[in-house]
């Protein structure tokens, strides 16, 4: 039998507290839209969301706002249950006919409309953390797209994907119960928390000292143009980049044998094709841009974690690099490369996490310190690993499932890029994530073919 724990109630951390009130604003909302090929049995679609949340306490909690300290606490009760929220054919339709997209592909239209529903909008009171919609595209058992919609302070790339592969898990034993005993897991607690002995360490005064770098810093920071940066009516929006498998084998076989993991080439490469876009003299001197190189540290915390346990443990590391329009592919993807690896081991996704969160909530706070009072605090954001997909396109199939596409949300305060990469069957396949109209998706869908240009020149060529 099925046991659910206790009502738990915990304080946020800090890393927690900075998505808190990143979200107010737009930033941190993460979703998974799935194109399902038929109408799932909303009773059993129901029981595998039960035993998920049963599983993952996590998912039942709400969010609560202390106006008094100015706090947030994870509220946790034992009889919480998600409900799914339908959209019949002609609601799913107007929100297609809305979008400035192509509609070639309705899931990533539904996948934006769900990025911009900000539930945690006004942090006072209590919501949920968890959110699922079902969206008809036709009339009748035809094919519908299924959203779960997670704040992510409560729920990082990791925690999703371990959502997604658990739901596939449970989906694929057909009735939605499942086998056996759900083995019930706590709270968790906050990666300030767990982070080992000595490694957070870091002076008074070299904090004051590194918190002055990073904002002084900034002002120097290059960012794509701004379309338009006075519209404060900002949305995410979404491209997708998608190369095929014998592109994916050469290039990630370019990155093997030069030593360094993927997501150096394709920073490099959003490096080069940003400066190139300004097409900028060739005496102007160059320009220094801002990556945010994202890593989970759950299998290096105290205790070690695994993707099972849920919440926020990534912590980012922001490395600069000056651009002139000389640079090739591989140089520069070996100075993001070494740049990152340097400073992290220094530690510094650990020394410099609360400098980073602070930075981050003075900056929601005081959007004229950045940019054209942009909030954009970087070029880029991108993830160490990509996630890699299990599923083949049969064994999708399989469980009903046509495409998935899984980001967050950054219109609020965040990069002008957030990277979402994973190898599907071989292939790479990356979500963009940018805001609107600060961004235009015309001027993104060049820098993204440009990109891709890029990485398939720089695979091509000799080892």
């Amino acid at each position: 039998m099925n046991r659910k724990p206790e009502s738990v109630t915990r304080p946020v951390g800090g890393t927690e507290y900075s998505w808190c009130r990143a979200i107010t604003g737009g930033t941190g909302i993460a979703v998974i839209a799935l194109l399902l090929s038929s109408s799932p049995k909303l009773q059993n679609l129901q029981n595998t969301l039960d035993k998920l949340q049963i599983h993952h306490p996590t998912l039942r909690s709400n969010l609560r706002y202390d106006e008094s300290a100015n706090s947030f606490s994870f509220v946790t009760s034992a009889d919480s249950r998600v409900q799914i929220q339908p959209f019949d054919s002609e609601s799913t339709a107007q929100i297609i006919r809305n979008s400035d997209g192509p509609s070639s592909e309705p899931h990533r239209i539904i996948l934006e409309h769900e990025l911009n529903k900000n539930t945690w909008i006004d942090p006072h009171g209590e919501s949920g953390v968890f959110f699922v919609s079902l969206y008809d595209l036709t009339d009748g058992e035809g094919a519908r797209i299924l959203t779960f919609r997670l704040n992510t302070g409560a729920c990082d790339r990791t925690s999703a994907v371990t959502l997604l592969r658990e739901f596939m898990k449970e989906t694929a034993a057909g009735d939605g119960c499942g086998n056996g005993e759900v083995t019930v897991v706590g709270l968790g607690q906050a990666i300030e928390d767990l982070i080992p002995s000595g490694k957070g360490d870091k002076p008074f005064w070299a904090r004051g000292i590194d918190v002055l770098g990073y904002s002084l810093n900034a002002f120097r920071f290059a960012n794509l143009r701004f379309v338009n940066a006075d519209d404060s009516n900002r949305r995410s929006q979404v491209v997708r980049l998608k190369l095929e498998k014998d592109q994916t084998i050469k290039l990630v076989a370019g990155c093997k044998a030069r030593g360094m993991r993927l997501w150096a080439a394709v920073a490099a490469a959003g490096l080069i094709s940003a400066y190139s876009s300004k097409n900028l003299p060739q005496n102007h001197g160059g320009e220094k841009y801002a990556v945010v190189t994202l890593s989970d540290c759950r299998s290096v915390l105290e205790p070690p974690l695994t993707p099972n346990d849920f919440g926020f443990y990534h912590s980012g590391i922001l490395h600069t690099h000056d651009i002139t329009g000389e640079e090739k592919l591989w140089d520069m993807a070996k100075r993001c490369y070494d740049s990152f690896t340097s400073a992290k081991n220094s530690n510094k996704q650990f020394t410099d996490m609360s400098d980073l969160n602070f930075l981050m909530c003075k900056a929601i706070e005081n959007p004229n310190l950045t940019p054209s009072s942009s909030l954009r605090t970087a070029f880029m954001s991108i993830f160490e690993d990509p996630v890699i997909d299990e599923y083949t396109e049969p064994a999708l199939a399989s469980v009903g499932v046509q495409d998935y596409i899984g980001c967050a949300s950054i219109h609020g305060v965040g990069p002008s890029i957030a990277v979402f990469d994973s190898l599907r069957d071989g292939k790479l396949d990356c979500a963009f994530v940018y805001p609107s109209p600060l961004h235009s998706r015309e001027q993104m869908d060049g820098l993204i073919q440009h990109m891709k240009s890029i990485l398939l020149e720089g695979s091509a060529s000799s080892f």
